[in-house]
């Protein structure tokens, strides 16, 4: 899964055949009940939010990944920057000592906050947090990556996730108009696919390596790769 323009990409796999297929949903609770009967879903978004700082997750993702893609691992907010305007996010964080909010976060966070008011610490059995970057670097056996916006970057995307088993890219790539869904949310919702998949078969890597921290909720915040 992925968020995009039109609301949730999902690209899902066969269990049986390995089959290949995308379908926009417009909200998480469209996306719950289409998707009832799959087994795991990883989803590219922040799973449980600090009251204050850095997830440690994100952390340990950034330690992993090169340093040209670091940049790609972006704090998420904290749970009280959450309805705020972009000034009142600013406000906020000042008032409590804490770290601003880029501005990439920022335009997530209605996602965020969508996700994390339909999630509970039960769901994580079914839904896991999972980064495309962090994804595609172990794909790509610990070896630098170019930029996904760049053409040569999302060619070798398309060629990691063709070799890791994903069948029908380009027909993925096609299934929906960009004012729908940009390349990039394809490649990001198919390599969490695959985490989805190897999750299942005990063979995803997750961050922290201990014990992750809960949020105030109780959600564990913690990413699969």
């Amino acid at each position: 899964m992925d968020g995009c323009r039109a609301g949730w990409l999902a690209v899902r796999l066969a269990a049986g055949n390995g089959a290949a297929e995308s379908v926009i949903y417009p909200d998480w609770a469209a996306l719950v009940r289409g998707l009832a009967d799959v087994a795991r879903i990883c989803v590219d978004m922040p799973i449980g939010l600090a009251d204050h700082g850095p997830r440690p997750c994100d952390r340990a993702a950034r330690a992993i990944l090169p340093r040209a893609r670091k940049s790609s691992v972006f704090a998420p907010p904290r749970r009280y920057m959450l309805g705020l305007a972009y000034d009142g996010v600013r406000q906020a964080a000042r008032a409590r000592g804490d770290a601003g909010l880029s501005i990439q976060a920022f335009n997530i966070m209605p996602k965020i906050a969508e996700l994390d008011s339909a999630l509970r610490p039960a769901d994580q059995g079914w839904v896991l947090e999972t980064h495309p970057e962090l994804a595609f670097h172990h794909l790509n056996a610990g070896n630098a990556l170019p930029r996904k916006a760049d053409r040569t970057g999302r060619a070798a995307r398309r060629t990691l996730l063709a070799a890791a088993g994903l069948p029908g890219i380009d027909a993925l790539l096609a299934a929906h108009p960009r004012a729908q869904a940009k390349p990039d949310d394809v490649l990001d919702a198919g390599v969490c696919a695959l985490v989805a998949r190897d999750s299942l078969h005990g063979r995803a890597r997750r961050v922290p390596d201990g014990p992750p921290e809960r949020d105030s909720r109780g959600l564990r915040m913690e990413i699969w790769y």
